[in-house]
Formats: structure tokens, C-alpha cells, sequence
């Protein structure tokens, strides 16, 4: 198994010549996320990075785990200052990662979507290849800590499928070009940051930073009959039609409502045109 090259992350991202601020590879953690969030209250600078070869106790969101065995996938957290940008703006951070995901895949062959308001799907028949998670920290000076998991090779063993039986993939069995973990951290921290400047400058406004229409026209929820489970709420079946500029998903259910969501877990049901 060849490992994260942390030098050659940092010769290449790292300021003056990059945006991060550290750069971090570790053989093994119990979450990324968490091991930022403790270095928030530390006082570490925006945009630094934790990556680990393996996490034990890799979080997903509604506490979900995320598998993360060692050499199969990236798994990095980004510790983000963003000041500028308003507490309730927050949430569409993970729709900035996702734009990311999408470019670092396509840059590498692989034909992917994003599926509200999380994950990346690949392949023909579209399966998750990698998730996001955002977590706004309490602290004196605004910070949220953006977990990306990418599944770079396929899993020794099987994974259990997600909300509606949605079944795991990775870069490699999709055609990757490369399954080099190393230059998969280096093309997705590059887009990301490329998206998150962007977004930063705009204040969280998607639209203002005109990544909104790229989000819609990537996102594979909208148009789709979908089942969303909302916690501490009943589910809402109906038509995904749109996402608006702070990333939440507008749902149209049978009654002819419209339901703004900012949060809850996705099931594609079928194509709403069906």
C-alpha cells in the first residue's frame, strides 16, 4: 500500500506557493472532523488540513459512520475561518465541496453527479463514491470544520448500502486514470479551494458566487421523485424542484406545497416525469 505523500502535498499547496495553511497526513485517527474541531479551540489557522491514511471512527451525517479502511480512500478534513460569511450561510459549504468532488472526478475520467445534499454518485448506474460533511464549531472567531470522504479503490469488504439501498463505488471501478491517493488529495484540495474562494467572496451566497446553476445543473436530485427524511419530522414524498442559493432543496408534494429543507436524508424514488 503506498501512502499519502504528505511532502509532496505540501511542495504543491502549501503557502506562499498554495492557499493551505498546514498540511497533515496521519496512519490513523478515530475521525478527522473531530481531531479539527479539537484544534479549533487550539487556535489553528484557517485552512489547515488533516488527512488520515485510516479512520476508526469516521462520522457521517445523523451520526452515521463512514467506512474508512486504511489505503481505500482519501479522508481529509479543512479547518475554514470564513468570517465574512454569515452563520446561517454555512450550510451551503457543502455544497461548495460537492462541486469540487465533481471536478476532481471528472478530471480523472470518471462521469459523476451529486445527490442532495451530501454525496457524490458514479458510474452508469449511479452508486456513492464519496460524502460530505460540515460542522459549524462553537468558538470565540467563527470556524467549520469540512469533512470529504472519497472512496479512491474499491473496499475489501462489503459496505452496507445507504438510504435506499444506495451501494458503494469507488474512482478506480469507474475508470479513474489514476487510483494515486496522493494526486487524488492534491486535484481535490486544489478544486476545493478554487470553489470555497469563490464562495467566501460572495459571503455563502451561491448564486453570488456563481456556483449555484453549476450545482443544479450537477445535481441528480432535482427532477427525481424523491423521499426525504427530516429529523424529529415526518418524510415529504414529492418532486425535487429545485435548490435555492443557500443549498436547501424546494420539494413539491402531492398537495401542490412547497417545502424549503435545509436539511434530512435523500431516496430517489424515480425520474418525476415517469
Amino acid at each position: 500500500m503506498k501512502r499519502i505523500d504528505a511532502a509532496r502535498l505540501r511542495s504543491a499547496l502549501l503557502r506562499p506557493v498554495g492557499p493551505y495553511a498546514a498540511i497533515d497526513v496521519v496512519a490513523s485517527t478515530g475521525s478527522t472532523n473531530a481531531d479539527l474541531r479539537d484544534a479549533v479551540v487550539e487556535g489553528a489557522d484557517d485552512r489547515t488540513v488533516l488527512i488520515a491514511e485510516e479512520q476508526t471512527a469516521g462520522a457521517g451525517r445523523r451520526g452515521r459512520t463512514w467506512v474508512s479502511p486504511p489505503g481505500a480512500g482519501v479522508y481529509l478534513s479543512v479547518l475554514l475561518r470564513p468570517g465574512e460569511v454569515p452563520l446561517p450561510a454555512l450550510g451551503s459549504l457543502a455544497a461548495v465541496a460537492g462541486l469540487a468532488l465533481v471536478d476532481t472526478a471528472r478530471e480523472l475520467g470518471v462521469d459523476a453527479v451529486l445527490k442532495w445534499p451530501n454525496d457524490m454518485l458514479a458510474g452508469a448506474e449511479p452508486a456513492k463514491c464519496a460524502g460530505v460533511l460540515a460542522e459549524a464549531v462553537a468558538c470565540d472567531e467563527q470556524a467549520v470544520v469540512l469533512g470529504i470522504g472519497v472512496n479512491v479503490s474499491p473496499m475489501r469488504e462489503p459496505v452496507r448500502p445507504g438510504p435506499g439501498a444506495l451501494r458503494a463505488t469507488s474512482l478506480a471501478e469507474e475508470g479513474a486514470s489514476t487510483s494515486d491517493r496522493t494526486e487524488v488529495a492534491r486535484l481535490l484540495l486544489g478544486h476545493l479551494h478554487e470553489r470555497e474562494q469563490r464562495w467566501r467572496a460572495a459571503c455563502g451566497d451561491l448564486r453570488a458566487a456563481g456556483l449555484l446553476e453549476e450545482y443544479r445543473s450537477r445535481c441528480a436530485t432535482l427532477g427525481m421523485q424523491v423521499k426525504v427524511l427530516v429529523a424529529g419530522g415526518s418524510a415529504k414524498i414529492g418532486e425535487a424542484l429545485d435548490v435555492d442559493s443557500d443549498a436547501a432543496l424546494i420539494v413539491r408534494t402531492a398537495d401542490g406545497q412547497r417545502h424549503t429543507i435545509f436539511a434530512g436524508d435523500v431516496v430517489h424514488l424515480r425520474p418525476s416525469h415517469a
